[in-house]
């Protein structure tokens, strides 16, 4: 293992180099004009696994997908756990192009941290991993474990194919463990080991108050406004600074244990540095539940939010009552929660009471995913605390996630129970999803250096058993 770390330090310009040249692809999957790029991220993922070593690397497809990459190391035995390696390579459209510092798909070194789009979500990811397995490779020409490892071309549209995918790929892809490089850090510095996700669900919202727009002149004060009736429903789900006022909305949340909310309580936060992060204005309030923290919050709460609203477009307005209206509203879901309960809550709730008298539909919008919940304890978990606490020379902590990983409950049921070990890759200042995206660089070889010692300690358990 020491032969493994030490390739590490002395090759991070080449990783780092690798990871430039995955970031120069702008391998956007949201708006379905893309597709190339994302064929040569995936092809481009597939020659740096080679290169690493692993065997049998392929681009694999189910059905109409964006291509898979795949690649394995199976000699370690039968003896020894098979880890799955999770990563994407697609990622999201540079917005706010005005914002940005640097040029969003030239990988750039500033003030410590690595700028990009896809620098930190999730093609950070693919490189991390394949600078451990390359690191034993390279040196020793062997792993602890044995390895197979998938990046998905789709993840930023849902991952709308991956189930069909491991379905299809089941006894290729059947492991022990699962490794995730897709979630934060709390903070620089601090490695975390996330157990909880929230799912989502979303619906459509739709108000209909005639056929036809009209002139405002001959009938406004007189026709319903669609677009004022969608906002008066819409304000139905204000919440000022207590719960969500959905009937039935908490009645199966499960309630933290007091262990968890003395855990969330030890954790470091700061109002005004998170303030600062997300760029919140002088005289906004939070607004989370008074007597709640925000790790609570965001981790083990309910929440729903306005994503999108149209009526008309204000480039082309016109002096014209609307006859339309439609939004779209998110709810992230939190254990025990049920999806179909919960949008059939958000039907009856938003569709009672119509202003005026005016129609209103609410339809699930997507098929949304499920939480996940996992018991933080076990051989596989006390592996990767006791890596990250060498890699990163501090005691991690197990934290929950506002985000939602469809993925993860279901391909752990499908390799039966196997443990699943989220490490945190970005941190709050990383701007996932937004202008100047980035890596930090410091935590960066954190984490290789922990997953180097994370196959060492996965070798290194008896009879291989992780769980």
């Amino acid at each position: 293992m020491n032969a493994a770390l030490d390739w590490l330090t002395k090759h991070h310009e080449d990783i780092v180099r690798g990871l430039a040249e995955l970031v120069a692809i702008p391998s956007i999957s949201t708006d379905g004009e893309h597709d190339h790029e994302i064929g040569r991220t995936a092809q481009l993922t597939c020659d740096q696994m080679r290169d690493a070593g692993l065997v049998n690397v392929e681009t694999l497809k189910v059905g109409n997908s964006l291509p898979y990459a795949y690649g394995e190391w199976l000699e370690a035995g039968p003896s020894k756990p098979t880890v799955f390696l999770y990563a994407h390579h697609d990622v999201q459209p540079v917005n706010f192009v005005e914002q940005w510092k640097s040029d969003p798909w030239k990988l750039t070194r500033r003030d410590g941290r690595l700028f990009g789009r896809g620098g930190a979500d999730d093609k950070a990811a693919i490189s991390a991993f394949l600078g451990a397995i390359a690191a034993y490779r390279k040196t020793e020409n062997t792993l602890p474990v044995n390895v197979k490892m998938v990046v998905e071309g789709e993840e930023e549209i849902g991952s709308k194919n991956l189930l069909t995918f491991f379905e299809k790929y089941k006894q290729k892809i059947q492991s022990d463990a699962i490794v995730v490089l897709d979630t934060e850090n709390i903070e620089v510095g601090l490695p975390c080991i996330t157990y909880s996700l929230r799912g989502i669900v979303a619906v459509l919202v739709e108000v209909t108050t005639a056929t036809i727009p009209v002139h405002s002149g001959m009938a406004g004060g007189v026709l319903p406004d669609a677009a004022l009736a969608l906002n008066k429903v819409l304000a139905k789900l204000y919440w000022d600074n207590g719960p969500i006022p959905v009937p039935g909305l908490y009645d199966s949340v499960r309630k933290l244990t007091d262990k968890e909310r003395a855990a969330f309580g030890k954790l470091p936060w700061s109002d005004d540095k998170f303030r600062k992060e997300v760029g919140v204005l002088p005289g906004a309030r939070f607004a989370n539940e008074a007597g709640t923290t925000m790790y609570e919050t965001t981790w083990r709460k309910p929440a729903v939010t306005v994503i999108a609203q149209e009526a008309s477009s204000i480039k082309g307005a016109s002096n014209q009552v609307l006859p339309k209206a439609s939004a779209i509203v998110s709810c992230r879901l939190v254990p025990d929660q049920d999806p179909a309960t919960v949008v059939k809550q958000l039907q009856d709730y938003l569709q009672a009471d119509a202003p005026w008298g005016v129609q209103v539909k609410v339809t699930q919008h997507g098929a949304g995913c499920n939480w996940w919940m996992t018991d933080p304890n076990g051989p596989a978990f006390e592996a990767a605390m006791g890596a990250l606490r060498q890699g990163f020379d501090r005691d991690p902590v197990a934290i929950g996630c506002g985000g939602s990983i469809g993925f993860v409950g279901p391909l752990a049921q499908l390799f039966g129970g196997a443990p699943a070990l989220l490490l945190g890759i970005e941190d709050p200042a990383s701007n996932a999803h937004a202008p100047n995206e980035s890596l930090h660089e410091g935590d960066f070889k954190k984490l290789m250096n922990s997953l180097v010692r994370l196959f060492d300690n996965l070798g290194k358990l008896p009879g291989g058993k992780v769980k």
